[in-house]
């Protein structure tokens, strides 16, 4: 029983991967939750551990807390001591609550970057607001990280920019604004399976479909609705 990734798509009955993708099903998860931590969790591990630099204390503003990396990264700050907003809309407040948030945030009636408040580490993972905007809810010092995709292959357009002009508005300003595309690597496997086994963290599964409705699951995924991740199963 293994937990991994398999470059070029796994929605197959057989797919082909790398020992080094791999790393022993944590026991306490479901094959289905095993199915949501691999890509998304090593983005989020990724985003607040390398990028972020998230350290005990500091305050963490996670943007779109209820997809597969923005609850993942909730949850991964938590246990790296910080204290964490999240932002959703005001259908998946409970769930971000529930994740452990100390501080919840609905963006259809707040606008979290008029400058009111001000965080140490922001994770975008939603990327609909500038970084002009983003930059306002950002401490003088503090890192804001942008998330593409696994390669940046899935992700274009404005957001995709943001994530390659991050690193040059950097160079000219106090704050750091890091873009990240993530790969799967066996070490933050090996480490997020630690953290999945010591009960600090959980993926959100938010609905299962068959391989054959494998089409209505990325419709369900491209409407927005979704809490969590979206499993196929075999």
């Amino acid at each position: 029983e293994v937990m991994g990734s398999a470059e070029g798509g796994s929605f197959a009955e057989l797919a082909l991967t790398q020992p080094d993708k791999l790393v022993p099903k944590p026991a306490n998860l479901t094959f289905e939750q095993a199915a949501a931590v691999p890509i998304s969790g090593t983005t989020a591990l990724r985003a607040v551990r390398d990028e972020g630099k998230v350290r005990p204390g500091q305050t963490v503003l996670v943007i779109g807390a209820a997809g597969g990396v923005g609850s993942l990264a909730v949850q991964i700050a938590k246990a790296f001591g910080a204290s964490v907003t999240g932002v959703c809309s005001t259908s998946k407040m409970d769930l971000v609550q529930s994740i452990g948030t100390d501080d919840v945030i609905d963006y259809t009636r707040e606008d979290f970057t008029d400058g009111a408040r001000r965080w140490d580490v922001i994770i975008d993972t939603a990327g609909r607001r500038p970084l002009s905007r983003l930059r306002r809810a950002l401490a003088p010092k503090g890192t804001l990280v942008i998330v593409g995709g696994d390669g940046g292959g899935h992700w274009t357009g404005g957001f995709f920019r943001g994530v390659l002009r991050a690193p040059l508005v950097s160079l000219f300003v106090g704050q750091r604004l890091r873009g990240l595309n993530s790969k799967v690597k066996q070490e933050d496997l090996v480490a997020l399976k630690e953290l999945i086994e010591a009960g600090k963290i959980e993926p959100v599964i938010d609905s299962t479909f068959p391989l054959v409705d494998a089409p209505e699951a990325v419709r369900h995924l491209e409407e927005g609705h979704a809490r969590g991740k979206i499993v196929i199963t075999v």
